[in-house]
């Protein structure tokens, strides 16, 4: 496998998503490539972050997205450090849907490996609506890691 110059990853916050962070961090540190860390996201109210939460319960993410992305993008980057990068990180909040989020930051950025959670892949909603995962790899211009984030 050549080695990674920019490794982009998303994230929403989620569990699943952190753990595709810290793998996209242990490639980035074997390849001694700089990381950039996308979190896309929609603006929500309190009431609907609140409303989301008590009816969808660990699905929520879907919905409220990361607001605050900052807060998102800073846990991000610490689960980063944690898995011992020490490059560059650059971290970047997008108003606007993942897949599009994701794929433009990769070509702006023009990163080697774009890497994404599995989370969707298998779900019946993931095969009617479409998940980020295939969508990415079935789109991306450069390499896409597809971590299996759900045990």
């Amino acid at each position: 496998m050549s080695s990674y110059r920019k490794v982009l990853v998303g994230t929403d916050g989620s569990k699943p998503s952190l753990r595709a962070v810290e793998r996209a961090a242990e490639v980035a540190r074997d390849s001694s490539a700089d990381l950039v860390i996308v979190c896309a996201y929609y603006p929500t109210s309190e009431e609907e972050e609140q409303r989301a939460q008590d009816e969808l319960r660990e699905e929520a993410f879907q919905v409220i997205g990361s607001a605050p992305a900052e807060d998102t993008l800073r846990e991000a980057t610490d689960r980063a450090r944690a898995a011992g990068l020490t490059s560059e990180i650059e971290t970047v909040a997008v108003l606007g849907a993942p897949v599009s989020s994701l794929l433009d930051e990769a070509e702006n950025r023009s990163a080697d490996l774009l890497v994404v959670g599995s989370r969707g892949l298998n779900t019946l909603k993931g095969r009617i609506l479409g998940s980020v995962p295939s969508e990415v790899a079935r789109r991306a211009d450069c390499d896409v890691l597809v971590v299996r984030t759900t045990r």
